[in-house]
């Protein structure tokens, strides 16, 4: 049977909740707690502002809320575990507590993963695919988490073909996934644009974005404010939300489900023309 990524499937998740994908983008909003992420750094380090602009990013159209507390730029500073939770295990709870959001922890700590679950998340979303703490998967399935599972080319060598190269690392990941229990139905690839890849691998990850539909699996893209998007429309990252919304217009085209942003209102305008057109030619 051929696979169909707008079809609507549910991705089951921690809590009893659950997300519809398939027919409509969905947006998750990036709530960087950090002093350094490479566009907003700083910003939301204030556990008030943070859940400030969670709320804030529910208000304008976000239906997920994406919490860090670690860097991802390839030059950040790391964090040990400790201050990690420090960081965004108040504001897990504070939103939790304000808001039916669904919320997701963007780390690739087993321990980090599972408090967070406790104090409210919904998703665990690990940028090292389980590869870092394969432990994690095993947290996943024991709290009944939606798991996101990325794509990284950092830290070994990648296959010169992008695709194939998509395949052989996610592959891995999603041996670890099953091997931990996770059910299928409670997995999210992404492909992992911007993460060590150069300006034109990630053209040609979005020029074959329909090839990745061969995992059968819904996929989350995060182009958001990327080097790429700069290197294409020159500019800064703070200016590169436009070109972002472009890259969200395309990829909901190619069928991405979930598109991971920083500036809401613009991408979920952009969604809006994406799935009015599909639903249009799909009638």
């Amino acid at each position: 049977m051929t696979y169909d990524p707008l079809q609507s499937s549910r991705w089951q998740l921690a809590h009893g909740r659950d997300l519809e994908l398939g027919p409509r983008g969905v947006l998750m909003a990036i709530i960087n707690v950090t002093p350094d992420s490479f566009s907003d750094g700083g910003r939301f380090a204030d556990p008030g502002a943070a859940v400030a602009a969670a709320l804030s990013a529910v208000q304008a159209g976000a239906e997920i809320l994406d919490i860090g507390g670690e860097s991802t730029r390839p030059d950040a500073e790391p964090v040990n575990a400790g201050e990690e939770q420090a960081r965004i295990l108040p504001v897990i709870a504070a939103v939790a507590r304000q808001s039916r959001a669904i919320i997701s922890v963007d780390t690739y700590r087993a321990e980090t993963a599972r408090l967070a679950v406790e104090a409210g998340a919904h998703i665990v979303n690990d940028v090292h695919g389980l590869q870092r703490e394969p432990a994690i998967a095993a947290v996943a399935a024991e709290t009944g988490a939606g798991l996101c599972i990325m794509h990284t080319g950092r830290d070994r060598e990648k296959l010169s073909d992008v695709i194939e190269d998509q395949f052989h690392f996610l592959g891995r990941s999603l041996q670890i996934a099953t091997d931990a229990g996770v059910a299928r139905e409670r997995i999210v690839l992404d492909p992992g644009f911007g993460f060590a890849k150069d300006t034109n691998e990630n053209l040609e990850l979005m020029g074959r974005f329909g090839e990745l539909h061969g995992f059968r699996l819904p996929l989350l893209v995060g182009t958001s404010r990327k080097r790429f998007v700069g290197a294409v429309t020159a500019r800064e990252a703070q200016d590169r939300d436009v070109g972002t919304a472009a890259t969200t217009a395309l990829l909901r085209f190619a069928g991405a489900a979930i598109f991971r942003v920083h500036d809401v209102a613009i991408n979920r305008d952009a969604l809006a023309v994406a799935d009015a057109m599909l639903a249009t030619k799909n009638r």
